[in-house]
């Protein structure tokens, strides 16, 4: 799986255009995004336009370049659209920088968010040289949709620093940051991270205790097996479910739309990884939902998944 973070909550109406408050004295100034996919450069964005010196980092030069060019045609049509002052674009701009070579961001780093691939053995890899790399004071933060920070926290050396920073895609546009803690993590680094969350105009939900899926996506994960439910019994078509979901209980998009956007592919194995974390069979992934998903059909980036696309 890529960057990409099958969020459910995105279903949660959000206004895309505020501009986020002046980085607050949180002790952190500079920010390290490790993965430059689509939460990766976001978060980073989110981060310049509030005030840190950002630092996006990739090993793939080509990922690098999309990422860069992207949040510059973001920024520019914020300018265009008057949602945000050429100033504020330009300082933004410069507070923030794409590369592939990780040593000279990560030495000054004050904390670090991985948004990497969603595969344990990875993040394992990839905490253990941020932790051998970054310096003693700096807070170890994953963007884990699956993994509580306990199963890589344990790759380091500082386990009180180390915790979950969860941001919902589209980072520049979702509010809601879950910020989860494990056993050894501290008050200070929870604290640390609720106000870095706050500085980029975002909204902190302390989870305690982890549980796979944290909140957010627990509570969607539960429209959205219904919804495969309802279909599947012939109860009604994905358009009318869709349609009862946006009419009836108010949500922007409906379970199979928001599948369709975020990507079968990434909800399909998001809900593979909590079923082997959990060994719940109810946590497998819906028949129906595999299906596409061995199909290929993973919604607007191929042109079909619940719903048919003009590529």
């Amino acid at each position: 799986m890529d960057d990409l973070k099958g969020d459910a909550a995105m279903t949660t109406n959000q206004n895309a255009d505020q501009t986020t408050t002046p980085a607050t004295d949180a002790g952190v100034r500079q920010i390290l995004v490790i993965g430059s996919g689509a939460m990766g450069r976001q978060i980073g964005m989110a981060a310049a336009v509030a005030g840190f010196t950002t630092t996006v980092r990739d090993v793939a030069a080509e990922a690098v370049s999309a990422a860069e060019q992207d949040m510059r045609t973001w920024l520019d049509g914020r300018v265009a659209k008057g949602r945000m002052d050429q100033e504020t674009a330009d300082a933004a701009w410069e507070r923030i920088t794409f590369t592939t070579d990780l040593e000279p961001a990560i030495t000054t780093a004050d904390l670090v968010i991985e948004a990497a691939t969603e595969k344990l053995d990875v993040k394992r890899s990839v905490f253990a040289e941020l932790d051998r790399l970054a310096p003693p004071h700096a807070i170890l933060a994953t963007n884990s949709s699956t993994y509580g920070s306990s199963a890589v926290a344990d790759a380091t050396g500082r386990p009180e620093k180390v915790c979950n920073m969860h941001f919902f895609n589209p980072a520049l546009v979702m509010k809601a940051v879950e910020v989860v803690r494990h056993a050894s993590t501290s008050d200070e680094t929870v604290a640390t991270v609720e106000a870095v969350a706050r500085a980029m105009g975002k909204v902190p939900v302390l989870l305690t205790k982890e549980v796979p899926g944290f909140v957010a996506n627990r509570l969607m994960g539960a429209v959205r097996n219904e919804a495969l439910d309802l279909y599947s019994q012939g109860v009604a078509s994905v358009e009318d479910i869709d349609e009862a979901a946006k009419n009836a209980l108010g949500h922007p998009m409906g379970p199979f739309e928001l599948m369709d956007l975020v990507g079968l592919d990434v909800t399909y194995l998001i809900r593979q990884a909590t079923y082997e974390l959990t060994g719940d069979e109810a946590e497998k992934p819906h028949p129906l939902l595999e299906q596409k998903y061995r199909a290929g059909e993973f919604g607007r980036k191929t042109g079909k998944g619940w719903y048919s696309y003009g590529h």
